[in-house]
């Protein structure tokens, strides 16, 4: 079953890269994985719940995962850089999804699947100075800002994508916002500590 899936996942963004659209037929993407159609259908029940799977598989692996097994990665430059990387190494395969009807989707996904670790960037800067559930909202809103920067970026930048230009520019709008928020109380105390 595990081989199965990978392999589907796989054939799915190798398929969408390629051919540089969404637009691929389920019986390219089960004949490629070595599966029956009936199969895909039966397990993702239609073509784009099978590329929004592939793409969330490809982020999980390449970007959660590591940054859970590092958490010291998950902060700062290491993580701007690794996400811009990931998004540079994959653009064909990105800028069709972001180009399809599953763009939404993927962008709610995926902004929820880096949504937490913003969050606890947001608590280890500040602690306990957000009131409320600040922490959160600044993780979505700088997430989903993210989100549209590398959207852009991977649909309208010139290629070669500079993966450390990127990086550098999510970091400096990071330091902007942190800068903004210093003057919450207690702020300066525990970006100090």
């Amino acid at each position: 079953m595990r081989r199965t899936r990978a392999a589907l996942l796989g054939a799915a963004v190798a398929l969408v890269s390629e051919r540089g659209t969404a637009n691929v037929p389920v019986s390219d993407i089960a004949d490629a994985a070595g599966v029956s159609r009936q199969l895909v259908y039966l397990h993702y029940g239609d073509r784009d719940r099978l590329l929004l799977e592939a793409a969330l598989d490809l982020a999980r692996r390449e970007l959660a995962e590591p940054w859970e097994a590092a958490p010291e990665t998950a902060i700062g430059r290491p993580r701007a850089l690794a996400i811009a990387r990931h998004f540079a190494a994959h653009r064909a395969f990105y800028r069709a999804m972001f180009n399809s009807a599953s763009a939404f989707a993927l962008n709610r996904e995926v902004s929820g699947l880096l949504s937490p670790l913003r969050s606890e960037a947001m608590r280890a800067r500040f602690g306990d100075v957000l009131p409320g559930q600040l922490d959160g909202d600044l993780a979505a809103f700088i997430t989903g800002g993210i989100g549209a920067i590398i959207y852009l970026w991977v649909t309208e930048a010139e290629a070669p994508l500079d993966p450390e230009g990127m990086a550098d520019r999510l970091v400096a709008v990071g330091d902007l916002l942190g800068a903004a928020l210093e003057h919450l109380p207690g702020a300066a105390e525990q970006h100090a500590r």
